[in-house]
């Protein structure tokens, strides 16, 4: 028996390998489980959160980062997350062209889904089993057969686990994005003109994407039923990692049969390198739900923007790059809650329920003023002063390619805080905080006088 390669054997171990690798320590880390809006207001989820991150430094020259948006629960993000055992037991530092390192990054989404797809054999095997009388409506099939309706339906929602993802890797100070489906990767970077450009570096593959439509008329399917549709298949997306009944089992959906091949890929789009240097101020990996609860609240047409809006608003108020990332995600939880409850008497199309987000944020040199940093080695003064940049009020610059936003000034002013730490002694220890010479000294006094306690002398 061939022996399987290391990647090949975690597929087996439910990844619990990756504990042991190094957290990049630049990265903030938001999320937000999915939610139904109820009218008493109290919280309540409409399933387990199905969402996926990671962020890794393997060594000083490479960190790895990617989310993943699942849905049908979360077999298949168990493999998805098995791109980063992919990506680290490659020979990465002996790849030296973007074309290699972007082959070794398609190669890891190839793996991921030949693993997932081999995985399922036994629900496949197990599906067969069950055959219902053709022409029966559904509910004359359960009358009949209740049992074998209800195995096929949790059968087939394990065969429709999917995900979509994106990831990015960093090697060698360069960035190479790959993704598919339609989570997003932006890339914020200022010009020779203090503007911050936001480009979004991954594509959504959707039926909005007139590529994929394209492609998918190619192979037979009606283009303008596309146009019209939002689903394709069981899913919006026309990429994703797993999900076989829209790939295998796609002829069982009305609007798939006439394609020639399977529709739904999972060959990924990938770009880079691109060279990160000074101009690069921090990158964002997103699921779909954050900018589109976004653009269901707010109605922007420029969302993306507006996610890096909020990024640099947060950067001015949080001390750490998650509280940045988690504060993110929470507006546009409360936008998209209280946008719910006030056009849902008025509008009957509003969804009643979020799904889950996540957003992976990695700050390259974006300045967070009141970030509060701890001195490695003892100092003789007792307070310690760090000097911050304050940002100065950011305008929005309109573009029809890549977003930018413009600060007011391009000076940035200086601002100093000064922290109190812990004073060392001449004994390495920790002084004290509070002195109790005081104390000692007029206890002494009420023991001349007679004045303590009984107990104060036991």
């Amino acid at each position: 028996m061939k022996p399987l390669k290391p990647s090949e054997t975690i597929y087996k171990s439910q990844g619990t390998w990756t504990d042991a690798l190094t957290v990049c320590k630049n990265t903030g880390i938001g999320y937000s489980t999915n939610q139904i809006y109820r009218e008493d207001g109290n919280p309540q989820e409409d399933h387990s959160y199905e969402d996926c991150s990671c962020h890794y430094e393997f060594n000083k020259g490479t960190c790895w980062y990617a989310v993943f948006d699942g849905h049908e629960g979360k077999q298949a993000l168990h493999f998805s997350s098995q791109l980063t055992a992919e990506i680290y037991f490659s020979q990465l530092t002996e790849k030296k062209t973007d074309d290699e390192v972007r082959e070794i990054i398609r190669q890891a989404f190839i793996s991921v889904e030949t693993g997932y797809m081999q995985s399922i054999g036994d629900l496949l095997a197990e599906r067969l089993q069950y055959d219902l009388p053709e022409g029966l409506s559904a509910y004359e099939a359960y009358q009949k057969a209740p049992h074998a309706v209800e195995s096929l339906k949790r059968i087939n929602s394990q065969l429709s686990s999917g995900a979509a993802a994106a990831v990015a890797l960093i090697h060698n100070n360069k960035l190479y994005v790959a993704n598919v489906g339609n989570c997003r990767v932006l890339l914020c970077k200022t010009d020779a003109n203090s503007v911050l450009k936001v480009v979004q570096l991954s594509l959504d593959h959707d039926l909005k994407n007139e590529d994929e439509l394209l492609r998918l008329a190619q192979i037979g399917i009606n283009r303008e039923y596309l146009r019209n549709s939002t689903y394709l298949g069981n899913q919006e997306n026309t990429r994703c990692l797993g999900n076989y009944l829209v790939k295998g089992g796609y002829k069982e959906f009305e609007d798939l049969s006439t394609a020639t091949q399977e529709p739904v890929s999972a060959e990924p789009d990938i770009h880079g390198g691109i060279v990160l240097d000074d101009s690069c101020r921090f990158l964002l990996l997103m699921t779909a739900e954050l900018y589109k609860t976004i653009e269901e609240a707010t109605g922007t047409d420029q969302v993306n923007k507006y996610i890096a809006q909020c990024v640099v608003e947060q950067f001015r108020e949080q001390a750490t790059l998650t509280g940045v990332a988690q504060a993110v995600v929470d507006k546009a939880v409360r936008l998209h809650h209280d946008w719910y409850m006030s056009n849902s008497n008025s509008d009957k199309s509003c969804s009643a329920k979020r799904e889950d987000i996540t957003l992976v944020l990695r700050n390259f040199n974006y300045p967070l003023p009141h970030a509060i940093k701890t001195p490695t080695t003892p100092s003789s003064n007792s307070s310690l002063t760090l000097n911050s940049h304050q940002s100065q009020n950011t305008l929005i610059d309109t573009s029809n390619t890549n977003s930018t936003i413009r600060s007011d000034n391009s000076t940035a002013t200086s601002t100093n805080r000064t922290i109190k730490i812990k004073e060392i002694g001449s004994d390495n220890k920790v002084k004290p905080y509070v002195d109790f010479s005081v104390f000692y000294n007029n206890a002494e006094i009420a023991r001349r006088e007679g004045r303590l306690p009984d107990w104060w002398n036991s």
